[in-house]
């Protein structure tokens, strides 16, 4: 009995040990030496930058600017302002983006190493404290460290502060298609956050194989590396772009990312502020900078290239482990090999019991069926209880990570319970087979379709050392079964949380599913108790609880506050005004403008998405305010032969930040020229804007260039419509308006037009 509950406790152990070894647990002060980084000099920069949100086209933004380079300057770096017109095809952004550079010279004229952040913020209510102010105040603290020690590195380092990221990668692109520093990196290390707190996790962004980049990484040796291939064959199959983007696809310049994604409610909202970053997710960043800015600034990265990919994951004591893809086959036939030769010496040897192997499928299949369900099903059942969860648009709710407990307690007991049904001491060698059927046959799928996740052969070796200890002894060590689980439990208990908190609880069923698969290889401890229904009953009971607890944090309140969406619309053309949001549960903030009966709003007439796909949901006639509407004049109309040529000068004539372009696919535009950015043609095609989303032209943000010139060409036969949405952000302080601030229980909804008023114009050319 003393070592059955040794083995449960080792078990806990582990799976504690496995989170507790991701990231640091305590940050540097300012005592730590000038050398070193230190989390708290960070902080400082951190909290100047963040004082209010810092959008681009914001005079809190120019501030920013103001602000970093002078931080730079004071290193004693010389630095540049980058600016000029870019536009995002994908994303429909037109901007100006202000990059801010400096660059250390090294010692040869080899290729340089580029640190990357963004310093803009997301409009209109963030803070930008993780994202990125976090990944800002990394580089300029570690490369004060750096600069401390004295030392000349061997390649240039490059620092690119980078702007207009939340619009759509803006900065990035003016500095890998324009600047000519571009063509000097041969390796780009970027800091971005996707929330507020967790590890960090590594990302490669590369054309080619990741091997020479893992080599790199590995040899760095950061102290706390997080980081595995399966991450990175998911994100290369997600439509996630980051600043890296550019610099792969227009630069074929290699990178890496290192992003934090817990707490990823607070992402793009007025949560993301300098309280609320956690301090120890700040320090994993400045960890993985140090080790990688000093073995980088003196490698060769003209060597970075490969065509060879390496399967890797991250484990405790041993860091990174890689191994190249050319093992996973051989590595699987091996365990194959392995396996089959196992269960002949088994039956043989009369360990093994053919009719008992049979009955151990069930409960494993049936884990897999009950659980699968429950998690495939789960966001949507909780959506149903707490309709209140659909306002968080991001898909992870405050008390998500009660959730997670929910769900995964919920699996292990079922586990417990259907493998009880077949439980007899002397067939857990019997039951030890069925599972890793089951783990050979992932195994193959994945090295056919998601190389990826090759690793998971590392547990199934494992759990066929323990098969042959049970085919060896009926009763073996349990402490010695116990420490053969530790290799399953430290690579994959992290993938429980991972899955979930970074795509939203409607990625449950990766949580429910992992504790099936992981809880088949650890019947060969837990086959040899008798008291699996107890354990059972007794984690239903916790489950419950979790739920019970997660219920009485279901609400809104101060800690957990509301997102919510307010926007007011003036049709100038027919000279009709309306509240309108994106709301699907009012409050009392928006029923004050909406009422408690607003009508459906008519997506026909206006389709604002989020990138989650939410629309304008409700709306409600408002009174029409006196409002003025942009000056547009058309200079020039001309025909010569089949073509028209067109040119526009269009001047806001009050505060925007915003100037919307749609027009339905009847329209087709031969040239287009904004601002002097001539928007290019993809190739083989005889227009521009063949492949626009929901009728969008383009979003030109405003900054000090506050008019819009357009010089366009269409066939001399078409009627020519588009219409033009001037979107400004001083909806709560327009005088005009005399809008109360949103209680402490709200903030405005992120990824969606907030807080904004939105005047509509139609441009007809006859």
């Amino acid at each position: 009995m003393l070592k059955k509950a040794i083995s449960l406790a080792l078990i806990i152990l582990a799976i504690y040990w496995s989170f507790f070894a991701l990231m640091p647990t305590r940050i540097s002060d300012l005592n730590t030496e000038k050398t070193a980084f230190s989390s708290e000099r960070a902080l400082i920069h951190l909290k100047n930058i963040t004082k209010k949100p810092h959008y681009v086209g914001s005079d809190e933004h120019e501030l920013v600017k103001n602000y970093l380079i002078t931080a730079l300057n004071d290193l004693g770096l010389e630095t540049q302002v980058q600016e000029a017109y870019s536009q995002n095809k994908k994303w429909g952004s037109i901007v100006k983006p202000k990059n801010i550079l400096a660059r250390i010279k090294g010692s040869t004229n080899s290729k340089a190493l580029l640190l990357l952040s963004h310093y803009d913020s997301k409009s209109h209510a963030s803070f930008g404290a993780s994202d990125a102010g976090s990944g800002v105040v990394t580089i300029l603290e570690g490369i004060r460290a750096y600069l401390s020690t004295g030392k000349t590195p061997k390649n240039d380092i490059i620092i690119l502060f980078s702007d207009a990221e939340e619009l759509g990668l803006n900065g990035a692109d003016i500095f890998v298609n324009q600047h000519p520093w571009a063509k000097d990196v041969g390796l780009v290390l970027n800091f971005e956050a996707r929330g507020s707190g967790g590890p960090s996790y590594m990302l490669i962004e590369t054309n080619g194989g990741n091997q020479n980049l893992i080599i790199g990484f590995k040899e760095a040796n950061p102290e706390y590396p997080v980081a595995n291939s399966l991450a990175y064959s998911i994100y290369k199959m997600l439509p996630n772009d980051t600043d890296l983007t550019y610099f792969r696809e227009d630069g074929d310049i290699d990178g890496l990312n290192f992003a934090f994604i817990d707490d990823h409610y607070d992402y793009h909202t007025a949560l993301d502020n300098f309280e609320r970053l956690d301090r120890n997710t700040l320090e994993h960043q400045g960890s993985y900078l140090m080790p990688l800015l000093s073995y980088f600034s003196d490698a060769n990265l003209n060597t970075l290239k490969s065509t060879e990919d390496s399967v890797y994951f991250n484990v405790p004591l041993f860091k990174m482990v890689s191994y190249p893809n050319s093992w996973i086959l051989p590595m699987l036939i091996l365990a194959i090999l392995i396996f089959c030769a196992l269960v002949f010496y088994g039956l043989k040897k009369r360990s093994l019991n053919a009719k008992y192997m049979a009955l151990g499928f069930l409960p494993g299949i049936g884990a897999l069926l009950i659980n699968g369900v429950v998690g495939y099903f789960g966001w949507k059942f909780l959506l149903a209880l707490y309709p209140q969860y659909g306002e968080i648009l991001h898909g992870f709710p405050y008390n998500g990570h009660l959730y997670i407990w929910v769900f995964a307690l919920f699996s292990t007991a079922v586990c417990m319970w259907l493998y009880n049904k077949v439980y007899k001491p002397e067939n857990t060698a019997s039951l030890a087979v069925p599972p890793l059927v089951l783990w050979l046959i992932i195994c193959g799928a994945v090295a056919l379709k998601l190389k990826g996740a090759s690793f998971f052969i590392i547990p199934v070796y494992f759990g066929l050392l323990s098969l042959f200890v049970l085919i060896r002894q009926k009763r073996p060590d349990i402490i010695l079964m116990t420490f053969l689980l530790f290799p399953l439990l430290l690579i994959m208990s992290p993938f429980i949380k991972m899955f979930p908190v970074g795509l939203g609880l409607k990625m449950i069923v990766a949580t429910t599913v992992l504790v099936s698969l992981i809880f088949s290889l650890c019947i060969t401890v837990f086959g040899f108790s008798r008291y699996k229904n107890r354990w059972a009953f007794l984690l239903f009971f916790a489950a419950f609880g979790c739920f019970v607890a997660a219920h009485f944090q279901s609400d809104f309140n101060e800690e957990r506050p509301k997102p919510n969406s307010l926007v007011y619309l003036y049709d100038a053309d027919n000279d009709v005004a309306h509240w309108a949001t994106y709301d699907n549960i009012l409050d009392t903030w928006t029923q004050d403008y909406l009422t408690e009966e607003p009508e459906v709003f008519d997506a026909a007439s206006i389709n604002f998405e989020s990138k989650y796909g939410t629309s304008l949901s409700y709306s409600k006639k408002a009174i029409i305010k006196p409002l003025k509407t942009p000056y547009i004049d058309i200079q020039k109309d001309t025909i010569i032969g089949t073509v028209r040529q067109l040119q526009v000068f269009i001047s806001p004539q009050r505060a925007v930040n915003t100037l919307e372009f749609y027009a339905d696919t009847s329209n087709q535009f031969i040239s287009f020229n904004i601002n002097g950015l001539e928007i290019e043609k993809n190739a083989l095609e005889d227009h521009v804007f063949t492949d626009r989303i929901k009728d969008r032209l383009f979003s030109y943000m405003v900054t000090e260039h506050k008019t819009i010139e357009l010089n366009f060409t269409v066939p001399a036969t078409q009627k020519t419509t588009f219409k033009v949405f001037e979107v400004s952000f001083d909806l709560l302080t327009n005088e005009l308006f005399r809008i109360p601030e949103r209680p402490k229980t709200m903030i405005p909804k992120p990824f969606v037009l907030n807080d904004a008023i939105i005047i509509k114009k139609t441009l007809t050319f006859e």
